[in-house]
């Protein structure tokens, strides 16, 4: 690199300071965002594989719900596990949803126990609480050594039927 030698009146003060200065810094920021652009290329598509995650998230367990408010509608949709498993799917129209279980409970009016046989409840009514657990995998698109290729992420609703 060829050296310009000051003379006159820039080899006093400041001016001949910040010449200095300037000779030795060529190239000092391609070098830093060199070192840097891949640290923030990391950041950006981690924080973009934990967005994917939490939509997949939040898809299952509205998916979830939306079976559980179709089932709970009345004892008829109650019992209709394909409808509920249906109304899970089509509320996930964005994410391929595994097994979708339908279960149900029942208890009686006053508290205590019972079987969901009719003659569980003499004193009081029975009551059927209606439990739909969805699922789906997640496999992030980034892979790192020491997690898991693929995720399976759950979600849950559980309501009262409407009677």
């Amino acid at each position: 690199m060829k050296r310009t030698k000051l003379s006159g009146w820039c080899t006093a003060g400041p001016v001949r300071k910040r010449w200095s200065r300037i000779q030795g810094e060529h190239g000092g920021a391609l070098i830093e965002t060199a070192l840097a652009m891949p640290i923030f290329l990391v950041l950006l598509l981690g924080a973009a594989e934990f967005g994917m995650a939490s939509y997949a998230a939040v898809e299952v367990e509205n998916a979830a719900a939306a079976g559980v408010q179709y089932g709970t509608q009345s004892p008829a949709y109650d019992a209709d596990t394909t409808g509920i498993q249906t109304a899970a799917t089509n509320d996930a129209p964005n994410i391929t949803l595994g097994t979708t279980t339908v279960s149900h409970t029942c208890i009686c009016s006053n508290g205590s126990a019972s079987t969901c046989l009719s003659t569980d409840c003499s004193t009081s009514h029975m009551e059927t609480i209606l439990k739909v657990q969805t699922q789906t995998t997640f496999t992030p698109g980034m892979k790192v050594p020491g997690f898991p290729s693929s995720f399976t992420i759950y979600g849950q609703a559980v309501q009262k039927v409407m009677e």
